[in-house]
């Protein structure tokens, strides 16, 4: 186990958190030993309380554990201060919503093509065709022109994961994705993270929702904030065909 750690993708070294309430200290997570390998699709599921989203805070760097360490490619992410969280965390992750966080008063390619202007990639042309790569990956370039608020949930959805796919980010961290979709959204969803992992993003998903997370090659259940099991899903996720080289000449993704 513990050389299976040191090689993990992203490492969970003996992960404890601990909130102080005014009714006494609350265990978030209880000392989780876990690795996650580049692509693969993992889920997390437990009730409200388990620890998932504390779990999620963890490694996005969001809220920093009480004992224990995060290692990212090899990095600690708690260790870093908050300019060079911001910076690694732009390169790094890419974070899905459970409502979408689109900006309601840009376009679709307006909003896919934010993070590479705030990361200062590319020229604004480069950014554009990119961004309309990303939206037709994700089966909503016809609608570039238009805002949020003038297409469906499942294709808002979509345009988040383009956005989140903008930087070219190893490691895509999904909350509830779906829990605002319909049925045949939904699946749409699951069938864009398989081909992602299959393409070599590495996903992790959080969910409440058993049947989703049998879409993923590997499901954790935490309780209590302790991981209780970790089994295998699909055999490998089924791709698509889809094109992700989608980079900037001089200025590399």
């Amino acid at each position: 186990m513990m050389s299976e750690l040191r090689n993990g993708f992203i490492q969970l070294q003996d992960l404890t958190k601990i909130y102080q309430t005014e009714a006494g200290d609350f265990l978030a997570l209880d000392s989780i030993n876990l690795v996650f390998h580049e692509r693969e699709f993992t889920s997390v599921v437990g009730r409200s309380g388990s620890g998932k989203s504390t779990l999620m805070n963890m490694i996005t760097g969001i809220d920093k554990p009480t004992r224990g360490r995060v290692v990212i490619q090899g990095r600690e992410v708690q260790s870093l201060k908050e300019n060079q969280m911001a910076r690694w965390r732009g390169r790094n992750l890419g974070i899905i919503f459970q409502f979408y966080q689109l900006l309601p008063v840009l376009t679709l390619l307006e909003n896919v093509m934010l993070p590479m202007q705030l990361a200062g990639l590319g020229t604004l042309a480069q950014q554009a065709r990119r961004a309309y790569a990303l939206l037709k990956l994700v089966g909503v370039a016809e609608h570039w022109k238009k805002r949020p608020s003038m297409v469906s949930g499942g294709q808002q959805q979509s345009t988040a994961i383009a956005r989140a796919l903008a930087n070219d980010p190893p490691i895509l961290i999904a909350d509830e994705p779906t829990g605002n979709l319909g049925t045949r959204a939904g699946a749409n969803i699951m069938r864009i993270f398989q081909n992602l992992a299959a393409q070599g993003k590495t996903i992790i998903m959080v969910t409440h929702d058993r049947e989703l997370a049998g879409h993923a090659q590997r499901t954790l259940t935490i309780e209590d904030g302790r991981i209780t099991n970790d089994t295998n899903g699909l055999e490998g996720a089924r791709s698509m065909r889809a094109d992700l080289n989608v980079s900037f000449r001089g200025n590399q993704l």
